[in-house]
């Protein structure tokens, strides 16, 4: 039997955590083989985890089926590290988090689960995250063997294709990305989709001695709450969901739901814009006229950057990915407002009367890729990042097994969404069209099965990346649940607003569920 093996993570307890013979994991799970954390684990821990909170981080690496559907062939591992409750005399059982992504990395979620539970909730769970399949230390999928493959790969792929040259270049590029997927994804390649991950996560459940499952999902996370609530409805104890996909659409129309996706940047950015300028310019320094100045800023920009006291080049793929990564967090739209102010004055040195720079860096981009083959083979740098994003995308959500169609397709898009149509029209809808996967494990549904226990559906009123539409179609497709609003801009929301949280935390602990339609408030509003 073969074995994917994780990155090393527990000490001393790789070897036994995944020596589970092939009649055990037909009949059985094996318990979780806590152990120490090793030390460049515990090392990325940020500085708000206590030396005393560290030392009762555990870690483990949980052994899963490759394809669920044969138990006794290649296995992969996953990595989990909990925080044990305070108080285990009264403990009622795990909590399983997922910040979302996909692709994103869970493990030391359950560290820093203070920054989203109340005390009474951390008092009365262990609270696990963990990395799902082919994701950082749990056997990540790798599409590139060094770096030099990687950098080659983003040449020439642009997140907001415009011309003629660049549109042809994108398409090109991503389709040299899938062929590195081809040939060095491995075994995972068809079974990186979220039904596997549930499973997994069922697999996980039954290690650490649950009888039910306690889940909290974020954005993404919440399409692997409601799969595992619909396959396994009778092991699903309490489940929060924050920042909701639309499961039907996602899985049944993928271009579809990333067009309804950039409408929802559309509708925080305008939020954005008509609140900076009722706060007027005192609070926010974009204020006078926010959503002309910002049409004017793109207009200029498709002609040529701007350029900064600093000397930094800004360009409309610049502002556009900016503004889509801080309407993400509240706490970085003010200085997202001053740093448009600064490309307005760029641009317009005659009326500028003072120059302001934000300390904000540029948002990260989209986890795509794509390439030249004409690389060294055999270059110095190892590849250590993952491409588990398309990974999960690309098999989820159907998308047309063609890019005949795309610069007419990002244009339409454009034209409803005029910031982020183009620039959502460039990640899924190009790259999963040449996707090399082929009859991929995939739950399409159905969404309605129910659950004892209502899940807890929560969505922000101005939620860029899961609009708040989204929410209220995942409550209505789930068999049992309860939609609660929160009147706030950014994506996601629990941890930082004292209803929610208090709704949440009566929830976990005593099962009862928030009253359906309630709409709260966050700690802090834009601006303040």
């Amino acid at each position: 039997m073969r074995v994917v093996l994780a990155t090393a993570l527990v000490l001393g307890t790789i070897a036994s955590g995944l020596g589970v013979s092939s009649a055990q994991a037909e009949t059985s799970v094996r318990p979780a083989a806590w152990g120490q954390c090793a030390a460049d684990v515990l090392a990325t821990l940020p500085a708000s985890v206590t030396p005393e909170e560290r030392a009762k981080l555990t870690c483990a690496v949980q052994e899963v089926p490759v394809d669920h559907s044969r138990p006794r062939g290649e296995k992969t591992g996953i990595a989990m590290m909990k925080r044990p409750a305070n108080d285990p005399s009264r403990k009622i059982g795990s909590i399983f988090l997922n910040p979302g992504g996909p692709g994103g990395s869970g493990l030391i979620r359950g560290a820093v689960s203070k920054n989203y539970f109340q005390p009474a909730v951390l008092d009365r769970f262990d609270v696990i995250g963990f990395d799902p399949r082919g994701v950082a230390r749990s056997a990540p999928m790798r599409c590139f063997r060094t770096q030099e493959e990687a950098d080659a790969v983003n040449d020439g792929w642009y997140s907001l294709p415009t011309t003629r040259d660049e549109i042809s270049s994108t398409i090109r590029q991503s389709k040299a990305y899938t062929d590195y997927c081809k040939i060095n994804a491995g075994p995972l390649l068809n079974h990186m989709s979220t039904e596997a991950v549930a499973r997994d996560l069922d697999v996980m459940r039954e290690a650490v001695g649950d009888k039910q499952l306690n889940f909290v999902g974020f954005s993404y996370g919440t399409l692997l709450g409601a799969t595992y609530a619909n396959i396994f409805p009778a092991k699903t104890r309490a489940m929060v969901i924050d920042g909701n996909v639309d499961p039907r659409l996602r899985l049944t129309d993928g271009a579809q739901y990333d067009r309804e996706r950039a409408r929802g940047f559309e509708i925080a950015l305008d939020a954005m814009l008509k609140r900076c300028d009722s706060v007027g310019a005192t609070k926010c320094a974009f204020a006078g006229n926010a959503r002309g100045k910002f049409e004017a800023l793109k207009a200029a920009l498709a002609k040529g950057p701007a350029t900064l006291p600093d000397g930094t080049k800004v360009t409309l793929s610049d502002v556009v990915g900016r503004v889509a990564g801080d309407l993400y967090s509240i706490a970085r739209i003010a200085p997202l407002a001053a740093w448009l102010q600064s490309v307005h004055n760029a641009l317009n040195p005659s009326a500028a009367t003072m120059s302001v720079q934000s300390t904000v860096e540029l948002a990260a981009p989209l986890n795509n890729a794509g390439g030249r083959m004409d690389v060294d083979p055999l270059p110095d740098t190892p590849y250590t990042a993952d491409d588990s994003y398309f990974g999960v995308n690309c098999i989820d959500k159907p998308f047309a097994r063609t890019t005949r169609n795309w610069a007419s397709t990002a244009a339409k898009w454009e034209k409803e969404s005029p910031t982020f149509g183009r620039y959502q029209a460039a990640a899924d809808l190009l790259t999963c069209a040449t996707w090399p996967a082929r009859n991929p494990d995939r739950w399409i549904g159905p969404w309605n099965k129910r659950t004892k226990n209502p899940i807890v559906v929560v969505g922000n009123y101005y939620d860029p990346a899961t609009q708040y539409l989204f929410s209220q179609r995942m409550a209505k497709q789930l068999g049992n649940a309860r939609l609660i609003s929160v009147d706030a801009f950014g994506h996601c929301i629990l941890g930082r607003s004292a209803g929610t949280d208090a709704a949440v935390a009566k929830y976990l602990v005593d099962l009862v569920a928030p009253a359906d339609g309630q709409v709260f408030q966050p700690n802090v509003q834009p601006f303040a």
